[in-house]
């Protein structure tokens, strides 16, 4: 357990800096808590990058590059580059460690005692509806039979939409109202690059409760770290 003025390791599946995401997550920890973010794509230019394509659905990941742009990319080229990112913050002191992707992952050299927000999230809509309709705002449409699968067990019924995180207030509302549609009892956004705006916009269409990756995290970790 950390205490005041501990530091915070998180690693993305794309690169250093997200602000936004270390600014979300320094939000939620305790003051004084020092923030370090490193990227798994960090050291790679824009063509590197393009090269890492996804194999198949299942193998795409979505996130967002240093400068703001969107991309596509292959799970597996994540997974062989996360445990030097991994080892990175354990070489800067970090006390606590998060994977900030929701995807699952294998186990990974140097994950021990690493928060994956995918465990957070499955753990707090297992609690909250152990049976009924899962609604799932995802990035990409063609995740969608890979998301509802990782999302599946029984009484558990899985409908997705898909909504891309930089999305503005216009296309959310609209990919609520789809969603809401379905009539879920409860809606995941299954993404870490979904903002606390992007849920004050979705809130009204779907009149459900839903969970936030990137905030439910950073509260376990608050709870873990005080």
């Amino acid at each position: 357990m950390a205490n005041k003025g501990a530091k915070l390791g998180i690693v993305t599946i794309g690169q250093a800096p997200r602000d936004d995401i270390a600014a979300l997550f320094a939000a939620q920890a305790p003051a004084g808590t020092e923030v370090v973010l490193r990227g798994a794509l960090d050291g790679l230019s824009d063509a590197e990058v393009d090269t890492l394509k996804p194999e198949s659905g299942a193998d795409t990941l979505y996130t967002r590059l240093r400068g703001g742009r969107d991309v596509k990319i292959s799970k597996k080229a994540v997974i062989a580059r996360s445990p030097a990112a991994l080892a990175r913050l354990r070489a800067d002191g970090c006390d606590v460690l998060v994977y900030a992707c929701t995807g699952e992952f294998p186990p990974m050299p140097g994950d021990e005692n690493v928060l994956f927000p995918s465990r957070v999230l499955n753990g707090l809509a297992t609690g909250l509806l152990p049976r009924g309709r899962l609604g799932l705002l995802i990035p990409l449409a063609e995740q969608g039979e890979k998301l509802a699968s990782k999302w599946a067990r029984p009484g558990l019924e899985v409908v997705a939409e898909a909504l891309a995180p930089s999305a503005g207030p216009d296309e959310a509302a609209a990919a609520a109202g789809r969603l809401a549609a379905k009539r879920p009892d409860l809606v995941a956004m299954d993404c870490m690059s979904y903002t606390p705006a992007t849920k004050d916009w979705i809130k009204g269409p779907l009149g459900v409760p839903a969970l936030l990756a990137i905030t439910a995290t950073g509260r376990v970790l608050r709870e873990m770290m005080e």
